[in-house]
C-alpha cells in the first residue's frame, strides 16, 4: 500500500503581501494557473490514488483545502491543532495513516515545491517504494543533484556508489556562498528537498527512539473517530516540541538513504526564486499579471488584480496584493517580507 502525505500548513511568510496568514503561499497561483497545492497533488495523483492522499493542515485550512481539492473527502484531511515544525506534523500523520491502513508506505512531499520533470520524479517514487518495501527499516530521500551554489538549502552528503539507491553519511544545514560552493564543486552533496518515502511502522520505531516525549503524547491519542479524538489531540499537540523532522530524525537515524536525482526541483522559497519560472520578455522583464512593458528593463512585476503600466524603468520589482502595491529595487526583492512588522 503506497500513500502520500502533503503537507499544507505553512504560512509562507517569505512571499507577504500575496501570502496571508488566511492564505498562505501554498493556496495562491504563483507560477500559472493552477495554485502550488493543486499542483503537487495533481503531481502525486498521477501515481497514488485519491483516497490514498491525505494532506495535513492547520485548522485554520481545512475550508481553503476544500475549496481548492474539489471533492476531497473529511477523512483524507489530517488537521494539525497549531503549528509545531514538520516532526511533530509527520508524527500525527503516521500515526493516523497507521490506524486507516496497518502497513502502509508514505511519500511526505510539502505543498508548495515545484518539480518540472514529474514523469522522472514518479518514477524516483517508485523506486524509493520498491527500496523500502525490501528493506523496512530504511527511509529514503529524494536529494537533488545541485545546479547552482545555493545558501538557501539544506545539503545532504552521501556515500557513492554504483546503486541507485546511496546511503546518507549526514546531513548539513544551510551554509554560507563559500561553503556552497565547495559543495557544489565537490560533487558530494545533494540539495535536501525535504521529500521522504518511509513505511509507518518504521518512521514511528524512529520517532519513539528519537523523540519519545512526542511519541508518548500522540501515541495515546483515539481512533481518529473517537469523539473525544480532537479534545485530546489539542491538548496534547500543544505540549509536543517544535522541532523540524531533520533534527529530529533524519540527523540521528542510521537507516537514511537518498535518491541523487535531477528533477527540476524548486522550493520556490522567496520572491527572487519567481524569476527563474515567470515568462521573461527579451528585455529580461519577468511578469505575472496584467502587465505592459514599454521602454524598461530587468524588471520583476508580479500583478494581482489591476492593470500594471511600465515606462523607462529598469531594474525594479513590483508586487501587487490586494491591499499592498510594493515598489523597490530590484537587488532587494528579499527583503520585502521583513517590511511587514515595518508597516
Amino acid at each position: 500500500m503506497l500513500c502520500a502525505l502533503i503537507m499544507a500548513g505553512g504560512i509562507g511568510s517569505r512571499f507577504w503581501p500575496q501570502s496571508t496568514l488566511e492564505r498562505p503561499k501554498q493556496f495562491l497561483s504563483l507560477i500559472n494557473d493552477k495554485t502550488m497545492l493543486q499542483m503537487t497533488y495533481d503531481r502525486i495523483n498521477k501515481l497514488i490514488p485519491k483516497e490514498n492522499i491525505f494532506i495535513v493542515t492547520n485548522s485554520r485550512y481545512i475550508a481553503s483545502v476544500k475549496e481548492q481539492i474539489v471533492g476531497i473527502d473529511d477523512f483524507n484531511i489530517i488537521v494539525e491543532p497549531c503549528s509545531k515544525n514538520t516532526a511533530p506534523c509527520i508524527l500525527l500523520s503516521a500515526l493516523y495513516i497507521k490506524k486507516v491502513y496497518k502497513e502502509a508506505n508514505v511519500v511526505c512531499i510539502s505543498s508548495d515545491s515545484y518539480i518540472k520533470n514529474e514523469s522522472k520524479f514518479i518514477e524516483d517514487i517508485k523506486l524509493a517504494n520498491k527500496f523500502i518495501s525490501e528493506k523496512k527499516d530504511a527511509i529514503v530521500t529524494i536529494g537533488i543533484e545541485p545546479s547552482r551554489p545555493e545558501t538557501g538549502y539544506g545539503y545532504i552528503k552521501y556515500e557513492r556508489g554504483n546503486c541507485k539507491v546511496l546511503k546518507v553519511s549526514r546531513f548539513v544545514e544551510k551554509p554560507n556562498y563559500e561553503l556552497a560552493k565547495s559543495y557544489y564543486e565537490s560533487e558530494e552533496y545533494l540539495w535536501n528537498a525535504g521529500m521522504f518515502i518511509f513505511n509507518t511502522t518504521a518512521i514511528l520505531n524512529e520517532f519513539k527512539e528519537n523523540t519519545p516525549h512526542e511519541y508518548e503524547l500522540l501515541s495515546e491519542l483515539p481512533d481518529y473517530r473517537d469523539d473525544n479524538y480532537y479534545n485530546i489531540l489539542n491538548l496534547n499537540y500543544e505540549k509536543c516540541t517544535k522541532i523540524s523532522i531533520d533534527y529530529a530524525i533524519m540527523e540521528k537515524s542510521n537507516n537514511i538513504y537518498t535518491i541523487p536525482t535531477n528533477i527540476g526541483w524548486d522550493d520556490i522559497g522567496t520572491w527572487n526564486s519567481l524569476e527563474r519560472y515567470l515568462p521573461k520578455d527579451s528585455n529580461n522583464n519577468v511578469f505575472k499579471g496584467d502587465v505592459k512593458i514599454i521602454d524598461s528593463k530587468n524588471n520583476i512585476i508580479y500583478g494581482n488584480n489591476k492593470k500594471i503600466i511600465l515606462l523607462d524603468i529598469e531594474n525594479i520589482f513590483c508586487i501587487d496584493s490586494d491591499n499592498v502595491l510594493i515598489i523597490g529595487k530590484k537587488d532587494r526583492l528579499d527583503e520585502v517580507h521583513n517590511l511587514k512588522d515595518k508597516i
